[in-house]
């Protein structure tokens, strides 16, 4: 009865921090969630930008969204950016109206957009670069996202962590109760996306000091395992 009486209360204080397991065990046994944070500084970033322009004619809007998305694109070519590091999507072309109560739409124009994505891989040259869109008619700075160039390196690193975590606790806590951990039955784990910070902004006000934007910029990568150990009878 002690062990029954044990498991039981082991296993209802962490029910509402983890999931239940699909298989729950008839025999004396500890659940543990194991939890690993690893933050970084980031040495690289991710801009997603936008030239949104309208025109007369559809013709003169397309032509304008392109001058600017290959005028944007030969300055980061020629400030050393590869072209796997630069997507620019497809063009979008809508008309615009003018709607007024009593009269049928007016057309007033056409508006065209297109966006671009840049992978920035070394991250002092983000603001000259952010300046160099806007000076070459992007007028729009949708997000930056913040990554590290060892992403991998870094969830390993979360993960050990949490294994740990997971580890010490299922000591600690059957020792508390004058109890053996007796192995391992079943261990669950989901891997996680680290939530890399980003930075929203219109290009007005990235135009007005981007750098104070990502000075402090940090990286936080979490991974999460769960264990059922068994205990002694």
């Amino acid at each position: 009865m002690k062990h029954s009486v044990i498991a039981a209360l082991l296993g209802s204080a962490i029910f509402a921090s983890a999931p239940v397991f699909a298989d729950v065990p008839d025999f004396p046994h500890l659940e543990t969630v194991g939890v690993g944070e690893i933050t970084a500084v980031p040495d690289m970033a991710e801009i997603h930008v936008q030239v949104v322009v309208t025109e007369p004619t559809a013709a003169a809007a397309k032509q304008a969204s392109d001058k600017a998305v290959a005028s944007f694109i030969a300055k980061l070519k020629k400030a050393g950016l590869a072209n796997k590091d630069i997507q620019s999507a497809n063009i979008v072309l809508q008309p615009k109206y003018l709607y007024q109560q009593g009269k049928a739409p007016e057309l007033t124009g056409y508006q065209a957009g297109r966006n671009v994505t840049v992978v920035v891989r070394e991250l002092p040259m983000l603001n000259g670069l952010l300046d160099s869109a806007l000076n070459e008619g992007i007028n729009r700075i949708d997000n930056i996202e913040f990554k590290a160039s060892n992403m991998d390196g870094l969830q390993s690193q979360a993960r050990t962590a949490a294994i740990r975590d997971a580890q010490a606790k299922a000591k600690a806590i059957a020792g508390g109760f004058g109890e053996e951990l007796k192995g391992v039955w079943q261990i669950r784990y989901i891997e996680q996306q680290p939530t890399p910070p980003m930075v929203y902004a219109s290009a007005k006000v990235m135009s007005n000091g981007v750098g104070e934007s990502y000075q402090n910029a940090q990286i936080t990568v979490t991974d999460t395992v769960e264990v059922i150990y068994r205990i002694s009878n």
